[in-house]
């Protein structure tokens, strides 16, 4: 059988072809694997083919074939990730702030890219949550991308910082001067992502969301500030903060009705001991940065959660309390 023009790429293109349109229940026979080389310009005899089936399994192409009347139908099994694993991860992209629409649109489709044609259509997904707004940054990758550079190579980063006036316009803060910061990690939190990192001008450790950073330059200055984070938990750090806003680190006595319960361990996790206080309620105690985001969500939770301790925590809150109060006079 003469050989067609593409001939070098037919391994490639059998790959190609068992990836886009087979699954677990989708299956291709040897004719329509000949006909589907044939519409690259590649020619091959059933014998080869199997030999170049088998060839697949050291690409890590696990082909599977059956007996099904008088054919055998192939397809591929085994794949690098199962459908329901690429569901949850369209579903987080989707639901991410700090990616925007454009980007998303694109992951997807490389996504798409990993399952077969029919599986594809089913990752055509929509994820609806409420008040989703897109971040309009698509530098982001990049900024994250630097951000992790800088960490490994032990380098200070150097960015601007921007925030949106009420033209709706981007506006450099500090008047378009560069932040120069030492970087220790990112958090995701309150659906955004975060750099976490050390400023040795005021001396304390910072965060910036990352989808408002510009311009992002990794600095020759080693990174400062370690004696900060050696005992830093990442985690344990946003838990504490409420929407990544810093504030006095202090532990927290709070009275709560037993029906919020579910409320208290999702934010501070099952390890916080709730101590029963009467029929109805218990205490807790909480480690968290007191700020006026930490006071607005104890308020937000009603008669439910009282502030019980320590008294300048319970003297903040009566303060803001009043202070709402004024402005909604």
């Amino acid at each position: 059988m003469p050989k067609g023009t593409n001939q070098k790429f037919k391994l490639y293109r059998l790959a190609q072809i068992m990836m886009e349109k087979t699954d677990d229940e989708h299956y291709i026979t040897m004719p329509e694997i000949i006909a589907s080389l044939e519409e690259y310009g590649i020619t091959a005899d059933r014998k080869t083919i199997y030999n170049d089936l088998r060839d697949l399994d050291i690409l890590g192409i696990e082909v599977e074939g059956e007996p099904v009347g008088n054919r055998y139908h192939y397809h591929v099994v085994n794949r690098l990730f199962e459908l329901p694993e690429l569901k949850l991860l369209v579903d987080a992209i989707q639901s991410s702030r700090f990616i925007t629409e454009r980007k998303t649109n694109a992951l997807i489709r490389k996504l798409e890219k990993l399952v077969s044609k029919y599986e594809a259509m089913k990752l055509q997904r929509q994820v609806f949550v409420s008040g989703r707004i897109k971040t309009m940054n698509e530098s982001i990758y990049y900024t994250v991308d630097a951000v992790h550079n800088a960490i490994s190579e032990n380098k200070k980063i150097r960015f601007q910082y921007f925030q949106w006036n009420v033209k709706k316009e981007m506006e450099l803060r500090h008047g378009g001067a560069y932040y120069h910061i030492s970087p220790w990690g990112l958090s995701w939190d309150d659906e955004n992502y975060y750099l976490v990192g050390y400023d040795s001008d005021a001396g304390k450790i910072k965060h910036y969301r990352v989808d408002k950073m510009l311009h992002i330059q990794m600095s020759e200055e080693k990174r400062e500030g370690r004696e900060h984070f050696k005992k830093l938990d990442m985690a344990d750090y946003a838990k504490k903060s409420f929407g990544m806003f810093r504030g006095k680190e202090q532990q927290v006595k709070l009275l709560v009705e037993n029906t919020l319960a579910g409320i208290i361990i999702d934010r501070f996790g099952k390890d916080v001991m709730l101590i029963p206080a009467d029929k109805e309620h218990f205490t807790v105690m909480v480690d968290v940065h007191v700020s006026k985001q930490f006071l607005g969500w104890i308020i937000s939770l009603g008669e439910g959660v009282k502030i019980v301790g320590p008294d300048d925590v319970v003297e903040q809150i009566k303060r803001e309390i009043e202070r709402l109060v004024r402005q909604y006079q």
